[in-house]
């Protein structure tokens, strides 16, 4: 009888290390899949114009690593230019959104005023319509109020967000009533309530939103492309384009990959930095209850 537990538990094991093995081979395989593209767009970036052009095979390694391709990049367009304009454009679009759905999210999570129900529905509702469709009206609201070419253009239509309200409101509705209501006892604001109590609660999901919305305005295109014809606002989406248009981007591939991975190290140096937080805020905002 022992023999036969024995060999139940060896197979049990030996069951668990093959799943665990093929879990980790094609884990494996799906993460050189993924990280593959940014490695080729990182060696293209590093090889001169002629090297490049002269590989009938593609090659895997740089036999001649230069960062010419990076000093043109930079010389080509005012991609510096752009790239601060960019850092203004996400700092205090994200700064001022933070602050739209914060409050709003407090207020449909724990205030109570006539139509509230009805209005975070029409809020819900609003989801449903795809950006597309509202970009022409928004062009000529931001047209009419003389706004072109502008940071306050650029940075109005994107400083609420529907989607980031509903999850913040999620969260905030997780904290128990009880403290709300001892914290009205002792005469605590609102206000002080949400940035003492609130906030520290929910601060994975804020920072969650917090890096989502600054993936969002950074990759941003076709806003900053339709709203500003003017160069001293152009963002580095804008600086992308205008590589291609002058030709650089088409026929030197090398410069144009390394203006790309210029524009996207910040993005992934983000990612690395708050990653946990990201995970955290991500569960905590699928958890109700």
């Amino acid at each position: 009888m022992n023999k036969d537990n024995t060999l139940i538990e060896r197979r049990a094991a030996a069951r668990k290390r093959t799943v665990r093995v093929i879990t980790y081979v094609l884990l494996t395989v799906w993460a050189l899949m993924v990280l593959f593209p940014f490695y080729w767009m990182v060696l293209s970036s590093i090889k001169s114009y002629s090297s490049y052009n002269s590989e009938y095979v593609p090659k895997f390694i740089a036999e001649y690593p230069t960062l010419e391709n990076y000093v043109e990049a930079f010389t080509a367009v005012p991609l510096g230019g752009y790239f601060l304009n960019t850092l203004i454009f996400t700092l205090l679009t994200t700064g001022l959104m933070l602050v739209v759905t914060v409050l709003a999210a407090f207020a449909f999570a724990r205030l109570d005023f006539r139509g509230k129900n009805l209005v975070f529905t029409l809020f819900l509702a609003l989801m449903m319509i795809p950006s597309e469709l509202v970009i022409i009206t928004n062009f000529q609201t931001i047209t009419n109020l003389g706004m072109r070419n502008t940071f306050r253009g650029l940075i109005l239509p994107s400083v609420t967000s529907v989607f980031y309200i509903y999850l913040l409101k999620e969260n905030f509705e997780q904290i128990p009533d009880e403290l709300y209501k001892a914290a009205k006892v002792d005469g605590t604001s609102d206000l002080k309530y949400l940035t003492k109590v609130m906030i520290p609660i929910c601060r994975p999901t804020i920072i969650t939103v917090v890096i989502l919305k600054v993936i969002e305005c950074w990759n941003s295109y076709v806003w900053p492309r339709l709203i500003t014809d003017d160069k001293a606002y152009f963002l580095v989406s804008n600086g992308i384009q205008e590589l291609r248009e002058n030709g650089i981007g088409r026929e030197n591939i090398p410069a144009m990959m390394a203006a790309v991975v210029v524009i996207s190290v910040p993005l992934i140096v983000i990612f690395i930095i708050f990653r946990k937080k990201i995970m955290a805020g991500v569960a905590r905002g699928g958890t109700k209850g």
